[in-house]
């Protein structure tokens, strides 16, 4: 009789599968251990020795190993789905915090009806390229609230450059979004003394702005801003909530487009 009908289709499932995950996991130590799991559970089904069910297994996955793609797609979609319903408990939770924090500067209509926030920082290359889909953006649909948050990760000097913008923002959020276009559409890296000078040559009094500096619920607003990136996963920038949905990278202003006509549709 035929062995791998001895092992039973069910045993043959539990036994590829649980083989298949353990290589697509990248450990050999982890794939052997699912082995050895997967024997036991296909050996209940089956009157086949330890090394018979190896050697149908490997020659299997020999014959057929397209189908550790497929497992890790599973996986791999599965990981997804989960961090999405997380990160939708979390954007239900932390509402006020991502749309509506006091130190976010706000670009487009301040009452319009979508609002997308991205995360971004000031050393980012890839954010600078994106100020352009900001600008394309809001130009284009009149009804979109933009929020910037502030998420200084790369380097110390991002982080002081951070600092300065927030506090620019508390003093004179009526300027804010020449002061951000500004600092991050300008070349070289920025710093505290580089947005300290964007933020003068706009009208600060440069006194005034470093004692702002010094306020201590900017630096507490930031640590809410990282603790919110943990919570959603996000850990590059530019990074972007749209609606209920965290979209990752520069992706461009027409996938951020279709990400707002959806958050559209679901209002």
């Amino acid at each position: 009789m035929n062995k791998a009908i001895l092992l039973g289709s069910a045993g043959v499932a539990v036994a590829l599968g649980m083989l298949a995950f353990g290589f697509v996991a990248g450990s050999p130590q982890a794939a052997k251990a699912d082995t050895t799991q997967a024997i036991q559970v296909a050996s209940a089904d089956s009157k086949i020795d330890r090394k018979e069910v190896e050697g149908i297994i490997r020659d299997y996955l020999l014959k057929n190993p397209e189908v550790l793609l497929e497992v890790q797609d599973a996986l791999e979609a599965k990981q997804k789905e989960e961090q999405r319903l997380a990160a939708l408990g979390v954007i239900k939770d932390a509402k006020d915090e991502i749309f509506n924090s006091t130190f976010d500067g706000v670009v487009g209509n301040p009452k319009g009806k979508v609002t997308i926030v991205e995360f971004y920082d000031y050393n980012c290359g890839f954010c600078k390229r994106a100020i352009e889909d900001m600008k394309a953006l809001t130009k284009a649909d009149p009804d979109l609230r933009f929020v910037l948050k502030e998420f200084p990760i790369l380097s110390p000097d991002s982080q002081k450059a951070s600092v300065v913008s927030m506090a620019f923002h508390l003093m004179m959020p009526e300027k804010y979004s020449e002061f951000h276009t500004a600092l991050l559409g300008s070349q070289g890296r920025a710093t505290e003394s580089t947005a300290m000078k964007v933020a003068v040559s706009l009208g600060a009094d440069e006194a005034k702005l470093r004692e702002k500096m010094k306020d201590p619920s900017i630096n507490e607003a930031l640590s809410r801003t990282y603790d919110l990136a943990t919570k959603l996963s996000i850990t590059g920038t530019p990074s972007y909530v749209v609606g209920n949905e965290v979209v990752f990278g520069a992706l461009g202003q027409q996938v951020l487009a279709e990400k707002i006509e959806q958050a559209k549709s679901a209002l």
